[in-house]
């Protein structure tokens, strides 16, 4: 068993993050996970905030970088710097980011040029295989949003049960 597949398995049997969104004020949350992280969350006026499209692409960028780390770690050594810039710009007709475009800025001027292209195209299957967020908004996928209300009609679905119907 490889390096890679050894890493793999051991984050499947970890257990998932729980992840809330909690309101602290109008247009203001703070985004937890339940190993203790916490992260702010706004509209585009609240200072010191992202929103929640920002996170949307900081998501990929981080995906993008840590699916590449290990490749690169092995060529460059432990402490290469990078940095993954992310842009796009929502269409708010439909409320989407139609494209998005990721940079990712590496010092390979070290590297011989058949070298780098090499690493180049290895860095690009890396985050192909294994970039989760990446994957996602490339496929696409679905989103159920259910409500816990606090009565006895509760629908997951988020439809309403009529009473008066029985």
């Amino acid at each position: 068993m490889n390096e890679t597949s050894t890493n793999k398995s051991s984050q499947q049997s970890q257990p998932a993050a729980e992840l809330w969104v909690e309101r602290t004020g109008t247009r203001r949350y703070v985004g937890h996970n339940s190993r203790g992280a916490t992260v702010e969350v706004g509209s585009a006026d609240v200072e010191g905030a992202f929103t929640p499209g920002e996170l949307l692409k900081v998501a990929l960028g981080a995906c993008t970088a840590m699916s590449s780390d290990f490749t690169l770690s092995r060529r460059l050594g432990d402490d290469y710097a990078a940095t993954v810039r992310i842009a796009g710009h929502a269409d708010r007709e439909v409320e989407r980011y139609p494209h998005l475009e990721e940079t990712y800025e590496l010092d390979l001027s070290g590297l011989d040029p058949a070298m780098r292209e090499r690493l180049l195209d290895m860095v690009r299957r890396s985050v192909d295989k294994a970039c989760t967020v990446g994957r996602t908004l490339e496929a696409g996928t679905e989103i159920e949003l259910g409500f816990e209300t606090g009565s006895d009609t509760e629908s997951g679905s988020g439809t309403a049960t009529d009473p008066s119907a029985t």
